[in-house]
């Protein structure tokens, strides 16, 4: 079950990660004109939705690893 946590955390991180690079970075406007509200809701928001996908498949994934349909392990 470790494993499987451990890899569950990864993909939320990185889901977090993905979005506010791309909410930063598509804003044309510069740095300080950011909503950075707005930023942290959308970013929060889709960690929590990556977690609970992962979570709530976590009966139906193969192996260890996240993944509710698919090859995907964690070694």
């Amino acid at each position: 079950m470790k494993p499987y946590l451990l890899a569950t955390l990864e993909r939320a991180i990185k889901t977090a990660a993905q979005v506010f690079l791309a909410l930063v970075g598509t804003n044309a406007t510069g740095i300080t004109d950011i909503d950075w509200a707005g930023v942290g809701s959308a970013v929060a928001l889709a960690t929590l939705v990556s977690l609970v996908t992962s979570l709530a498949g976590i009966k139906l994934a193969p192996g260890d690893g996240p993944a509710a349909f698919g090859p995907e392990t964690v070694d």
